[in-house]
């Protein structure tokens, strides 16, 4: 089975995270190929495995206020925060059919989000401190992943457009005096997902070597319902 890339638009955190679930077990099970799918989500802090709410650094009845929930879940990593005009993608993949170990699979995340920052004309880079991306130690980008049953799941958030405050609530990944970027702050020019939509497909068709057909969402209803 080909891989497969499916615009979801924007989707809620807690709707995306299930539908995530259920194409692991279906890709796991060789029902579906590799996937991957393109998002953005309302605002939300989420929490990793290492993640404590110690790293929110504002009181909770301050996130109730501005209606941003928090969630806990499985990927690798601290605190980060998801919001509109970030650029989410979640491949589901299965790492070892991909010839892929965990090392190399977060080296090409981190590609991916290096060449999209190039075309913008923002020259980042990788940090020893933390996966993701940087520039000048302002944080572009950040990777997550978990893996089930061989099937990595999660993935890459880069800030396009995003608003920067509710970062300022966390210390973000867990680190203490870090300020995040997004692409249209370090361009000094407001860019759009539909922007870098397009550039990302072909991105990924260099550095994971396949090419995608493109679906639809009604394309990702269960296995074997119509």
């Amino acid at each position: 089975m080909g891989a497969q890339f499916c615009h979801l638009g924007l989707l809620d955190y807690q709707t995306a995270y299930a539908l995530q679930i259920r194409l692991v077990a279906e890709r796991a099970a060789g029902e579906r190929g590799d996937l991957f799918l393109l998002t953005e989500h309302p605002g939300v802090f989420t929490l990793g495995r290492r993640g404590g709410r110690e790293n929110l650094i504002v009181p909770q009845q301050s996130l109730v206020e501005a209606g941003i929930p928090v969630v806990q879940i499985e990927r690798g990593g601290d605190v980060t925060y998801h919001g509109r005009g970030q650029l989410i993608l979640y491949p589901i993949i299965h790492l070892r059919q991909a010839r892929l170990s965990v090392t190399d699979y977060v080296f090409c995340l981190e590609e991916l989000m290096l060449r999209l920052a190039r075309e913008f004309g923002v020259d980042a880079g990788r940090d020893c401190r933390n996966h993701g991306i940087w520039v000048h130690g302002r944080k572009l980008g950040s990777v997550g992943i978990a893996i089930r049953h061989g099937v990595a799941f999660h993935g890459l958030a880069l800030n396009v457009n995003i608003s920067l405050t509710p970062f300022s609530w966390i210390n973000p990944c867990g680190l203490t005096g870090i300020q995040m970027t997004s692409l249209s702050r370090e361009c000094g020019t407001e860019i759009s997902l539909a922007q870098a939509t397009p550039l990302l497909l072909r991105h990924l068709t260099e550095i994971f070597l396949r090419g995608f057909s493109v679906i639809d969402i009604q394309d990702l209803s269960p296995v074997g319902v119509a």
